[in-house]
């Protein structure tokens, strides 16, 4: 009796530990699997993530034309700027006036003009003479080659102070940035710039937006002097700021000349 106890005892405890066993092997499955669930859900989440950004991206490409009104009004004037302003005591002389403005609405990565880089013979011709041509010829080329949706520009030059240049310009989503220039005349090959201003933010057309234009150096000409005498530069310079120059720069900080405004039409 003792020794059929005994192994009744020891059968009872085999079944018990295969039965033990089975559970934690059926316990460690249903973990595996859990976690495997859980990186299926956390791939799909980081998909979901992806689309949506995606989304986003796409919606602002997407963004429908728009059309705006260009002002160009000036910021240069004798107080401000008092080194050899070429006011009108200056008599039978060309007095402080801009060019007509030209540019361009365009794609990012579309240069009108930029610093460290020589100028274009647009530019060049632009900033020493005040011409639109053949500036105008490389902007459509540049539009030609999709790079740029429109131009933009005036045909008066800004004489009077008081009052203001105005042109349209065309955008859309893939072309949602505008770049423009114009002569600071007279000068040896000085102009007015600005260059990939965005009119998206939060993924919608600015209502109104004004921002500042600097002077540049086109890097055209050597003069120094608002009247110098032509010294075309050989070979020609890097387009440069005008930072630090005593016209434009009082007490250590570079003066904005013009400021450009963008309304929304």
């Amino acid at each position: 009796m003792t020794s059929r106890h005994a192994l009744t005892l020891a059968l009872l405890a085999a079944l018990a530990a295969s039965g033990c066993m089975q559970q934690d092997d059926t316990s460690s499955s249903r973990t595996t699997a859990d976690g495997a669930d859980a990186t299926a859900s956390d791939t799909a989440m980081a998909a979901d993530d992806s689309m949506a950004a995606d989304s986003m991206a796409g919606d602002a490409t997407a963004l429908p034309a728009a059309r705006y009104q260009v002002t160009f009004s000036s910021r240069w004037t004798e107080k401000d700027h008092p080194l050899e302003y070429p006011g009108p005591k200056f008599a039978g002389l060309s007095v402080a006036h801009f060019s007509p403005i030209i540019g361009a609405s365009h794609q990012a990565g579309y240069s009108l003009f930029a610093e460290g880089a020589t100028p274009t013979p647009g530019l060049e011709r632009l900033s020493e003479e005040g011409k639109h041509d053949p500036l105008g010829e490389e902007i459509a080329a540049a539009m030609a080659a999709g790079q740029v949706l429109a131009k933009l520009e005036n045909d008066a030059p800004l004489k009077d102070h008081m009052q203001s240049l105005q042109a349209e310009v065309g955008v859309d989503g893939a072309h949602p940035q505008v770049s423009l220039v114009a002569m600071i005349a007279p000068s040896p090959d000085w102009f007015a710039g600005v260059r990939d201003v965005s009119l998206v933010e939060n993924g919608q057309w600015v209502a109104e937006k004004t921002v500042d234009l600097l002077p540049y150096d086109a890097g055209g000409d050597d003069g120094t002097t608002y009247r110098a005498d032509d010294a075309d530069a050989s070979p020609k310079k890097a387009t440069a700021s005008l930072a630090g120059d005593p016209h434009f720069t009082v007490d250590g900080q570079l003066l904005p000349v013009a400021t450009v405004t963008f309304k929304r039409l």
